[in-house]
């Protein structure tokens, strides 16, 4: 049995500071997981491959990041939360070929536009690998001038959500930064009188989460996973998830490596934590299983009454642990198996019941008022 919003401002700062740091070393020189391949990136859930929107997480903010990182010049925020990216390439544009250069036809930018005078043109695009597919949607490209400005930050003179996007730009050198969900890579291309094609390599997957209980799917408003950085079960995550909240079959963009994911069903103790590992060019769909049930608790004056309004409860292990407290006639919690003790107080009087949770076995515990000791349990009807 196995058990990976974004993030906090603690994080956009955290991962501005560390692409900050990254182009300043430029200058210088039981889970059930199964991966398949990647043709394509998100769009559409339901198809093969990575075919959703994905969340991308949000760029930093204005203002410089702690720790003296350098900050850039105009860089926008990309939309936050789902983020569906543009549709396939558009056919590579005609012109001139005086500067055009050649390439192999099964890659983007075969053939380069001519760019208008006093400029250079530029082609980029990403793969998964060195010898993977290319990225052929949902990328945020950012090109940044290589000098700074009198204030220490880099101008930021181009950006495009196009897969294959073509810049035109004086001679010069600059930053060229991708984004691709959580995957980010950067490059510095110094541009001459010739026109150039770039190729980024992206070692980047997807990761699809479900959860079930004795087989049988949960629901998505009552289930949620967190992604960690690292593994757990080699003692070395993340103190912080990466993505916080991430529903059933969405689909989170990742560089590749282990990740820790802890899933949460429903806001008691059913929790249940796991390691699954991320590949290049790869969508990992992963089913966790927990081992639970939804109890819905109920103070009565006879077996079968009417619940008892304004009743305040607490759901307590056999050792006295605090589990769950609520106030009402009949809450309902969702418990992981094992032996609890429901406390109800009513009118000023105190009465509790001794109840097993079995998996997967939803029921009513109802708690007379009586305070006999033996607990009355029924299915739980729907």
């Amino acid at each position: 049995m196995l058990r990976p919003s974004p993030a906090s401002l603690t994080d956009r700062l955290r991962h501005f500071a560390r692409l900050a740091l990254a182009l300043a070393a430029l200058m210088a020189a039981p889970v059930l997981a199964r991966a398949q391949d990647l043709p394509r990136p998100p769009g559409n859930i339901g198809g093969p491959g990575l075919s959703a929107p994905m969340p991308i997480g949000p760029a930093p903010q204005g203002g410089p990041p702690p720790g003296g990182a350098l900050p850039f010049v105009g860089a926008t925020a990309p939309p936050t939360g789902s983020f569906s990216g543009p549709g396939p390439a558009p056919a590579q544009q005609g012109g001139g070929n005086r500067n055009a250069v050649a390439a192999p036809s099964r890659e983007p930018h075969a053939i380069l536009p001519q760019a208008p005078a006093g400029k250079v043109t530029l082609g980029v695009f990403a793969r998964f690998g060195a010898d993977g597919a290319t990225v052929p949607r949902a990328v945020m490209w950012r090109v940044f001038a290589d000098t700074p400005e009198a204030s220490g930050a880099f101008p930021l003179v181009a950006e495009s959500t196009e897969a294959t996007p073509v810049f035109f730009l004086s001679p010069g050198g600059y930053i060229v930064h991708l984004t691709y969900g959580y995957a980010t890579q950067a490059q510095r291309v110094v541009l001459g009188a010739t026109s150039r094609r770039e190729a980024f390599i992206l070692p980047a997957g997807g990761l699809r989460l479900q959860a079930d209980v004795d087989n049988k799917a949960i629901t998505n408003s009552k289930v949620s996973f967190d992604i960690y950085e690292g593994s757990f079960l080699q003692g070395r995550t993340s103190s912080q998830p990466l993505y916080r909240g991430a529903l059933p079959n969405e689909v989170v963009l990742l560089p590749e490596g282990t990740y820790h994911v802890v899933s949460t069903y429903g806001d008691a103790n059913a929790v249940v934590r796991a390691d699954v590992t991320v590949q290049a060019g790869k969508l990992t769909d992963a089913m966790v299983h927990h081992r639970a049930a939804q109890i819905t608790l109920k103070l009565v004056k006879e077996a079968g009454g009417e619940a008892l309004a304004d009743t305040q409860w607490s759901v307590i292990t056999p050792g006295g642990d605090t589990i769950k407290e609520s106030i009402g006639a009949f809450p309902t919690v969702v418990l992981t198996e094992g032996e609890y003790v429901a406390i109800a107080r009513n009118d000023g009087r105190v009465v509790s019941r001794d109840f097993k949770v079995e998996l997967g076995k939803d029921k009513d515990v109802e708690v007379l008022a009586s305070g006999a000791r033996a607990t009355t349990t029924r299915p739980l009807t729907r």
